[in-house]
Formats: structure tokens, sequence, C-alpha cells
């Protein structure tokens, strides 16, 4: 039997390596490329380095148990959405209770049935893409969770920035290089915010997939380094996005939708944020329309850029 094209990574952590090897073999068989841990801190340093779509912890592990692991997944901003399915060799309800509490989405005890397995792995990863309504391009979470975040922040009358990002010129770059070099932008560009969010933002930070080349990252630490840093990562990007024809003239020669052909410079990243605190509260409605009005004056530049709010 033919294993079936990869569907996504799955973290198998277990220090029993026989064990390892049976769920390899039925996740593999089933699609999923899968990656190994044979201890709780081996299966932590795994997730934050190559993030899966799921991981299945082992209820006891050395250095770290399933939910010693699943309880810092839980405080980390990155990976408080990423399922957990926890494995105990034991039957006790206590043990099950423990896991759910300490944030695993299910459980299994062992031993189990490969089709019971396969079927909890579907379930979990099914029930979380609905929960997160998560972009299934950039697995970041989308409109309804950006939403309720930002009513969340509000209502707690947090001091916080608010910065939209969008791709200038990506609709005409999608058109001349086709979709899947647009979806590539769009991922790369995803991968950008995360790492610039972690280097410059605090855990607290939020990062969100409006749709479309559209992006927002809620942080609560200064913006300016944050924004330079995704603005300096994109330009080192761009090279590597258009053929190296249209990088040498510095401009795209690309046909529009009447046949006219066009001169387009190269894409480029415009930022805004707005700030809300306690003394100057917004609503969601407000700091969207602030956030557009912005947004019509960075699209007047070429070039990247990162617009504030001035207003107090």
């Amino acid at each position: 039997m033919t294993p079936a094209t990869s569907t996504g990574i799955i973290l198998v952590a277990d220090d029993d390596p026989d064990l390892r090897d049976i769920l390899r073999s039925i996740l593999e068989m089933a699609g999923y490329t899968v990656q190994e841990a044979a201890d709780g801190k081996q299966a932590l340093e795994s997730i934050r380095s190559n993030t899966p779509v799921l991981a299945i912890l082992d209820y006891m592990m050395p250095e770290l148990t399933g939910p010693q692991i699943c309880e810092k997944l839980r405080q980390d901003t990155f990976l408080q959405h990423l399922p957990v399915i926890m494995l105990t060799g034991k039957s006790e309800l206590q043990d099950k209770v423990q896991g759910i509490n300490a944030g695993a989405d299910d459980y299994l005890t062992k031993p189990f049935e490969p089709e019971e397995l396969l079927a909890r792995v579907k379930m979990v990863l099914r029930r979380t893409t609905v929960e997160l309504e998560a972009n299934p391009l950039t697995k970041l979470p989308g409109n309804p969770s950006i939403q309720r975040e930002l009513e969340r922040r509000l209502g707690a009358k947090e001091t916080f920035s608010v910065c939209y990002i969008d791709l200038n010129r990506f609709k005409a770059f999608n058109d001349h290089y086709g979709f899947k070099q647009g979806d590539e932008v769009i991922r790369q560009t995803a991968a950008i915010l995360l790492e610039a969010s972690r280097a410059h933002g605090s855990p607290e930070d939020f990062v969100g997939h409006i749709g479309g080349d559209d992006f927002l990252i809620i942080t609560h630490s200064p913006s300016d380094s944050l924004c330079d840093t995704i603005i300096r990562k994109f330009e080192a990007l761009i090279p590597t996005l258009h053929s190296k024809e249209d990088v040498k003239r510095g401009y795209l020669l690309h046909t529009d939708r009447k046949g006219q052909q066009v001169r387009l410079p190269l894409l480029s990243v415009s930022i805004t944020v707005v700030t809300s605190s306690p003394q100057s509260p917004k609503t969601p409605e407000q700091i969207a329309r602030m956030s557009a009005e912005l947004k019509t004056y960075a699209k007047t530049f070429e070039r990247s850029i990162c617009v504030k709010e001035r207003r107090s």
C-alpha cells in the first residue's frame, strides 16, 4: 500500500521507541509526515522549531510530562491553538481529567486500534480548524478570532497597538506570476510576521490573517522595532519573489485586464499602527476606520512604509 500525499506534520512524543514506530507507521500510511521526540523537553523544542499541525504526547515522559507540555503550549501566544492528543497507559478517569485540564484536546488509552487513532486525529484537526476559523493557507487565526481578541483586550482596558499589514500591488503580482507564486508570498509574509513578533513583541502578542494579503498584529510592545523588522525582512525577500529580469528593471511589465501593458513597481508592504489605551479607548470599528484612513495615505508611496496614528 502506497502512502498518501502528506497532509501535515504530526509530532509523536513517547519514551517507548516501539510505540513511536507503531504510531509513525499508522500516521505515515494515512498521509501524515511524522516527527518524533523521546522525551518532553525534546518534544517542546521540536514543536517550537518546526510547528506541527498536531501533537500526540505520552502522559508520562522524562524531562517534561504530557500535561506539563500542554500547560506551556497554552501559555504561548504562537502555540496556544496547537491541538494535542494525550496518550496514557492507564484507564483511570483522573489521568484523563488531568490531561484535559492541562489543555489536551482529546485522549487515547494504550493499547489502541489504528482506526480509532486516525479517527481521533481527524476529529481533533477538523474541530480545531472550525473553532479557530483559521486561514487555510497560513493557519493563522481569521476574522472571528481577531474580532474576539480585540474585544477582549478593549474590555480589559489594556494599552495595545494594532498593526495592519498589507501588501502593495499584490493583485497585479498574482495576475502576473500566477496563484501558486501568490500563495507562496502570503505564506512567507505570515512567517515574517510570526518571526518578527517573536523577536520584538511580547508573549501576549496576537498575529492574525484578515484574508488575502491583509494581516494584523496586536502587540503590547513598542511597535517601532517590530515594524522596522517586518519591512526589512520583506524587502530582503522581494528579489526572491520576482523574476531576475523584473528585479533588474525595478518594475513589472504587466499586461492588465484591458490588454494594456503597464509598468508596476515591485511588491512592497504597508503597515499602519493604531493605539488604544484606557486614556484614549477605541472600539474595533474605530480602530478599523482609522487604519483604513492611514492605509489610504500609505498607499500613495511606492515603497514599503509604516504609518502611525498621531491623534490623541
